[in-house]
């Protein structure tokens, strides 16, 4: 079997680590705030936010396409304004995979919130500890094993995404054409060693990252009992 190009392969581990670094930061600052607040409607919030997990990605990439497209509200102002061109740009999708990827990083980043003892906390403001402080101090390392996880999970459906990047992105050989973008037009085309080339690379991406996150969660696990 003749190998294809491997710039699918590239442009998904760009995607993917741009889309990640954003919605690592996104989703800690969040959901930081929204477990330590409560005010009407939150719960309407978290529910918009979570949205993307129980909608087709055909669906979300239609409402980013109404919405990033030449004549919709932000794609107009960004066109005018910066030159920026959304549609059928690799910007567009690293914007879908952000966008789909973001609940599983809110989700874990709240769920390793939650579960800190607010007693550690507290105790540190106490003490005189700025807020600033007590997050990277206390809190940042207490939520890690949750962040990460949420990290790890988001970058591996940033790597996997496709409904939502061909509605935004469309398929641009050698711009737009990330792995499972290029998995549906090889089949389309008949070239089935093709597809079942970046169908092992993907398996084995999405494989790779799994394991590893279970060996860590794992090994944390081990050394947190043997630390009591």
């Amino acid at each position: 079997m003749n190998h294809p190009d491997l710039t699918p392969l590239l442009l998904s581990l760009k995607v993917a680590a741009v889309s990640t670094s954003i919605v690592f930061v996104a989703g800690l600052l969040i959901a930081r705030f929204l477990t330590r607040k409560h005010f009407w409607g939150k719960h309407v919030l978290e529910s918009f936010l979570l949205l993307p997990l129980v909608l087709p990605p055909t669906v979300v990439g239609f409402g980013l396409l109404l919405l990033f497209g030449k004549n919709g509200m932000l794609g107009k102002w960004l066109s005018e304004w910066f030159g920026v061109q959304v549609v059928f740009s690799l910007t567009g999708a690293v914007i879908a995979s952000v966008v789909v990827s973001f609940p599983l990083m809110y989700q874990s980043a709240a769920a390793a919130f939650s579960g800190i003892d607010r007693r550690y906390e507290d105790a540190a403001r106490t003490m005189g500890a700025s807020e600033w402080r007590v997050f990277w101090t206390i809190s940042f390392p207490l939520a890690w094993p949750g962040l990460l996880a949420g990290f790890v999970l988001s970058f591996a459906r940033g790597l996997g995404e496709f409904g939502a990047t061909l509605m935004l992105a469309g398929y641009i050989p050698g711009k737009t054409d990330t792995i499972p973008v290029a998995i549906y037009f090889a089949v389309e085309a008949g070239q089935m060693d093709k597809a079942l080339f970046w169908v092992i690379v993907i398996v084995s991406l999405g494989m790779g990252t799994t394991m590893w996150l279970n060996w860590w969660s794992r090994r944390s696990v081990r050394r947190f009992a043997n630390t009591k």
